[in-house]
């Protein structure tokens, strides 16, 4: 895949992964307006990828993304050279409705807009010693934007905790919170990262984008409307080649073909 010269991100692919590196470390990796927008544009040619299968999103040095880059958003870095494609909050959306699976590769502190990015993902992994919270408070913000995704992982009380004590706390606990699928040692991190996109590439790819679309289509939606979108969107994965052909391989005992379509 050919990427634009990005100047805050690093876009690498290789062997159905799209690695995305949250790359200005000389600022743990802290979020603005241009390196959102280069977010923006590495996800959507991901998605128009074929040859993608899943996202990993991580950051540089020793640091995921340690919120919000107050000079960025101040306009000190000057407009994004590339085409502007929206602002944090369509990022968010952008990574809850991504068509491929998104896994967040937490290699250190995840604050603020940070943590907002790993609860957007579909999956994430973080290492032991990495710190998430939403210390916005203490600055005289509230994290705004990313309660929207945080909720969607965390009880109401605990999310209360966090977001008005500006509470920190480390890999264990986000596990025990749902903000993380995994907390394994530094030197293992890549590894529990692999096993996911392994086992993501083993799958039909036209399943895994109907299976997300459909759970991004119902998710706030009542059960008395999502069950008959979901009978639809059944319908139409039962429709493809790839259900046929898995099907065929249960009954015949061996390995599915997947052809995508």
């Amino acid at each position: 895949m050919t990427a634009p010269a990005y100047t805050l991100i690093q876009a690498a692919s290789a062997g159905g992964v799209l690695r995305l590196t949250l790359n200005n470390p000389w600022r743990k990796n802290a979020i603005g307006p241009v390196m959102v927008n280069e977010l923006l544009h590495a996800l959507e040619a991901g998605m128009a990828d074929d040859a993608v299968r899943s996202v990993v999103l991580t950051g540089a040095g020793d640091a995921f993304c340690a919120g919000g880059d107050f000079a960025q958003m101040a306009g000190a870095e000057g407009a994004p050279a590339l085409e502007p494609r929206g602002d944090y909050a369509d990022l968010l959306l952008a990574l809850a409705n991504a068509t491929k699976p998104v896994v967040a590769r937490v290699n250190g502190h995840a604050l603020g807009g940070g943590l907002g990015l790993v609860a957007a993902s579909h999956f994430a992994i973080g290492a032991r010693g990495a710190k998430l919270g939403t210390p916005e408070i203490n600055v005289g913000l509230f994290p705004m934007m990313i309660m929207a995704v945080l909720q969607r992982h965390v009880s109401r009380r605990r999310l209360f905790e966090m977001m008005f004590f500006g509470e920190r706390i480390d890999a264990d606990e986000a596990v025990r919170c749902g903000l993380l699928n995994k907390a394994v040692e530094p030197d293992a991190l890549d590894a529990a990262v692999d096993a996911v996109t392994s086992a993501i590439a083993a799958k039909s790819p036209i399943t895994v984008r109907l299976g997300l679309e459909a759970f991004a289509a119902q998710d706030d939606l009542d059960l008395e409307s999502a069950l008959p979108l979901l009978r639809e969107r059944l319908a139409g994965c039962l429709a493809t080649d790839d259900a046929r052909e898995g099907v065929m391989a249960f009954l015949e005992k061996r390995r599915p073909r997947w052809s995508g379509k």
